[in-house]
């Protein structure tokens, strides 16, 4: 894929991800743990396809005259789809921060100022 394409696939996800983030970051607790779970099972279920698209990737980097380091980088195992779905379902099975209030002061003035934990927000990953 040429880098313009890669540029311009990972700006409409990234477009994509920041709508849904603004969905989920106002979704009860409830519903953003069953994402993260069907997001753990959906990762299971996809380890064929995910390995035959990044034998193509590896392909390419090869080709592309990526040095061996990186194209191992890139490399896409069993154990690592299976640590992403256990951290998926880590994660659905913690307490929700969101909204949490820390630190949490009363100035001289009466007025109290304090930390609210919000969402982290979108990155992306290649």
């Amino acid at each position: 894929m040429p880098e313009t394409d890669i540029a311009a696939t990972m700006d409409r996800l990234g477009a994509a991800a920041r709508a849904a983030a603004t969905a989920m970051a106002a979704a009860p607790t409830a519903a953003k743990d069953a994402a993260l779970r069907a997001l753990a099972r959906r990762l299971r279920a996809a380890v064929p396809a995910l390995h035959a698209a990044n034998a193509q990737d590896l392909d390419a980097a090869r080709a592309a005259g990526l040095a061996p380091p990186m194209v191992d980088r890139l490399r896409l195992t069993e154990s690592v789809i299976a640590t992403v779905a256990e951290g998926c379902e880590q994660i659905a099975a913690m307490p929700d921060p969101i909204g949490e209030i820390t630190e949490l002061r009363r100035r001289p003035s009466g007025i109290a100022v304090g930390r609210m934990r919000v969402p982290l927000g979108v990155f992306g990953m290649i």
